[in-house]
């Protein structure tokens, strides 16, 4: 079936309802271990996000700046791969953000 500009113009309100829970998502697996970005996107296309790389990296940097991630640089065959991983900033951060997101599955689930 042809996508028509309507389907673009809705997924990409939807990327922006969706960028939250991509950052929540993306910082919950970098306390877990080191992500990179390639294994990101497919993790969270795992999970129905279809993200580009032009998304998803800038996602990674702004959670680097703001100072949830932190990254190094890692050798991977012949080229150089960016690696991230969580601060002890991002960790509480995710922390907090479980509570308001319990917090919300809540609200969203009453009267289901």
């Amino acid at each position: 079936m042809k996508r028509t500009k309507s389907d673009s113009e809705e997924a990409a309100q939807d990327r922006d309802l969706y960028s939250g829970l991509m950052r929540l998502h993306i910082l919950h697996h970098a306390v877990e271990g080191p992500v990179f970005g390639l294994g990101m996107a497919e993790e969270l296309a795992r999970h129905g996000y279809r993200i580009s790389p032009g998304t998803l990296y800038p996602l990674l940097h702004g959670l680097t700046k703001k100072g949830y991630l932190r990254s190094t640089e890692r050798r991977n065959g012949k080229s150089l791969r960016k690696v991230y991983r969580a601060t002890p900033l991002g960790r509480k951060a995710l922390l907090a953000a479980k509570v308001k997101v319990r917090e919300l599955i809540g609200e969203l689930m009453e009267g289901e």
